[in-house]
């Protein structure tokens, strides 16, 4: 079985990648009948050199590859038919803008595995960038916050080399007493989050403590769905049945803007889910929150003051809630906004090491056990015979281009 790390070819750059040097090396060492070829790249973290002197090929044409490791989508004029491959193809929920992809990769007879599609039978996701996506997210709230009220500077992520700069940067700082900080989720992404407000030191308090207690020292809560969504009926509610079915529910999200200045959105956001904020409630006199950092940014949705993605070379902008429309960060009466969609691509080394770990554990091992845990078979969206299996089959009009 030969893999091959290909080249990221989308733009603006990406600098991530499946496996490190070090990663390849295990791969083999683990599995000795996986051969790992490298794609040439002028753009990843770890340069191709760095390939070479740990004892793999770098070639310019990897096609005599079976698996093709990739991260984010891989163009359609630069797909290689009847490959097995494995990258982010943003197709699983419709996309429009990656519609002719999964098309192409249809009539290319592509066997695809999204790294979304990898999951537990549970269908909790193995891998991802999440966690990396969380601890930038949060820096880049506060980088936003220093610059916007001239409190402090902090330096923009990808000029640092690692996160262990990335928390020697924020040792510098001092955060607002004042400041009261709503997070939301309960997965990677928010963990990340997380992992920076304890590293600055802000108090963890409860729920309960949040929305009726006064503090003198920055705080902040993590909320999860059954704390920011209620039942229409005012019956108690169940989070299973919510992730099931939330139609009938509707958003309780308001009590915390009433007390909140910065919300730093970490969650998952299910189609048909009430949404957490609208127009109108960000226009209500007591709505408080002034900064939020949409790590989930998905665009004209639940977080209403996310009204396109933002990037990492101009990763603010400002919601004027009163005419819905995009203004300057800094604008006086303003929501700052921070959406940059592809927060992980700050911190390319530590998060392409991190998802080499976790692909080493969960991904690579099913191609040598005949897929003993059916990783491959859950994953798998298309087959070499051109068509959607039957996990994925409700992609076939979209494919199709009739929706």
């Amino acid at each position: 079985m030969t893999f091959a790390i290909i080249k990221e070819r989308k733009n603006p750059p990406d600098r991530r990648v499946v496996f490190s040097p070090q990663k390849c090396q295990e791969v083999i060492k683990t599995f000795p009948d996986a051969k790992i070829i490298v794609e040439a790249s002028e753009v990843r973290i770890f340069p191709d050199e760095a390939y070479r002197a740990a004892g793999f090929e770098v070639l310019d044409d990897v096609s005599e590859a079976d698996v093709m490791l990739g991260v984010k989508e891989v163009p359609v004029e630069a797909l290689i038919p009847k490959k097995k491959y494995f990258f982010f193809s943003h197709t699983i929920k419709k996309q429009p803008y990656n519609q002719k992809l999964l098309r192409a990769i249809l009539d290319k007879k592509i066997e695809l595995y999204d790294h979304e599609t990898i999951v537990r039978k549970s269908g909790a996701r193995l891998i991802g960038f999440g966690r990396y996506a969380g601890l930038v997210g949060a820096y880049n709230a506060f980088r936003a916050l220093g610059l916007r009220d001239d409190l402090f500077e902090l330096p923009k992520v990808e000029t640092l080399r690692d996160l262990k700069a990335v928390k020697a940067e924020l040792n510098k700082i001092t955060v607002p007493n004042s400041l009261r900080i709503i997070l939301s989720g309960t997965g990677k992404v928010a963990k990340g989050a997380r992992e920076i407000l304890d590293h600055l030191k802000i108090k963890e308090v409860t729920d309960a403590q949040y929305l009726s207690e006064s503090f003198n020292e920055a705080v902040y809560c993590l909320i999860d769905v059954t704390e920011y969504n209620k039942r229409v009926d005012g019956k108690p509610m169940d989070k299973y049945k919510f992730y099931k079915d939330p139609s009938g529910y509707e958003s309780d999200f308001m009590k915390y803007a009433k007390v909140s200045d910065m919300f730093i959105a970490g969650h998952f956001y299910g189609n048909g889910a009430p949404y957490l904020f609208t127009r109108e409630d960000a226009r209500h006199p007591d709505f408080n929150i002034d900064l939020v950092a949409d790590i989930s940014c998905d665009v004209d949705g639940p977080v209403a003051s996310t009204l396109r993605a933002s990037t990492i070379a101009d990763p603010f902008y400002g919601y004027d809630p009163k005419s819905e429309t995009e203004t300057i960060f800094n604008a006086p009466g303003a929501i700052t906004v921070m959406a940059v969609d592809n927060l992980p691509c700050e911190l390319p080394k530590d998060a392409s090491e991190g998802f080499g770990e976790m692909f080493l554990e969960h991904v690579i091992p099913a191609f040598f056990n005949g897929d003993e845990h059916e990783i491959l078979e859950r994953a798998r969206m298309t087959t070499l015979e051109g068509t959607l299996t039957k996990r994925f089959s409700y992609l076939q009009s979209y494919a199709e281009g009739m929706i």
